[in-house]
């Protein structure tokens, strides 16, 4: 039995390309199956509130569970149960001091592609044209 990826790729071998061109240019340069799921992954990941607002937290400084229960307002819990999905996804780093755990961000990927969403959710927002990249 076929995946729809494979009836999809099967379909895609069918068609002719308008700009051929293009096409060859494109299949040249996509990510592949494998790059193309983890970034997938790890925006539904991030598409939680809560985890979005660990992360924004997690880029200014490194904190514990009870400190991240008292700045996103949801239980220590949530939050570990949060950070064993952000740490399985090696988004976030675990330090143990003492009897205490902290976290940070595992890298410093996720801060400008925050600043981008930002960008993009105020341009959505007050309705600005869009802009060029230098």
């Amino acid at each position: 039995m076929y995946s729809n990826k494979d009836k999809n790729k099967e379909t895609a071998k069918e068609l002719t390309a308008i700009h051929p061109d293009v096409v060859d240019e494109l299949q040249a340069t996509v990510a592949s199956d494998e790059l193309i799921t983890l970034i997938a992954e790890t925006f539904h990941v991030l598409g939680d509130p809560t985890r979005l607002k660990i992360l924004y937290l997690l880029v200014k400084h490194s904190c514990c569970v009870r400190d991240l229960a008292i700045l996103t307002g949801v239980s220590e819990s949530a939050i570990s149960h949060h950070m064993r999905i952000l740490k399985d996804r090696r988004i976030v780093t675990q330090q143990r001091e003492g009897t205490t755990i902290y976290y940070s961000l595992s890298d410093h990927h996720l801060a400008p592609l925050f600043q981008e969403a930002e960008y993009h959710a105020d341009h959505v927002y007050r309705e600005l044209p869009d802009h060029p990249y230098a």
